[in-house]
């Protein structure tokens, strides 16, 4: 696949996730929906937070770190993305219960940049 091809794809595939981000937040009342309406609203902030995350990444890449191969570039960005969406919703479920706290949160934190560091070095010890 072209890298002009998985732009455009990514772009119009983020923007209908979060067209139907948008549409779950005005037709759900959370007062009155079943656990459907809540993984409903989770699963497309998901996809709409990871599908941004990897565009404006890969471009941030693009732009500054020219020399490396695009391939890579896309990979990195796409994880870095779904670690940060992963992130964002279980903080914002945390909330949802009453039990978001700063050590949570920090906890939280800590086990994701564990877990980025991890797949870092085993792509290192893969490529030797």
């Amino acid at each position: 696949m072209k890298l002009t091809t998985y732009l455009l794809t990514m772009i119009g595939a983020t923007t209908m996730c979060w067209l139907s981000f948008v549409f779950v937040l005005f037709v759900i009342d959370p007062g009155s929906t079943t656990n459907v309406g809540f993984m409903l609203f989770y699963a497309s902030l998901f996809l709409a937070l990871v599908g941004t995350g990897a565009v404006i990444g890969f471009l941030i890449r693009f732009i500054f770190l020219k020399y490396k191969i695009a391939l890579r570039l896309v990979m990195d960005a796409f994880r870095q993305s779904f670690l940060f969406a992963s992130l964002v919703l279980v903080a914002l479920y945390l909330l949802s219960q009453g039990l978001f706290t700063w050590l949570n949160l920090f906890l939280l934190i800590a086990g994701l940049a564990i877990l980025e560091l991890f797949m870092i070095s085993y792509r290192n010890t893969t490529k030797q």
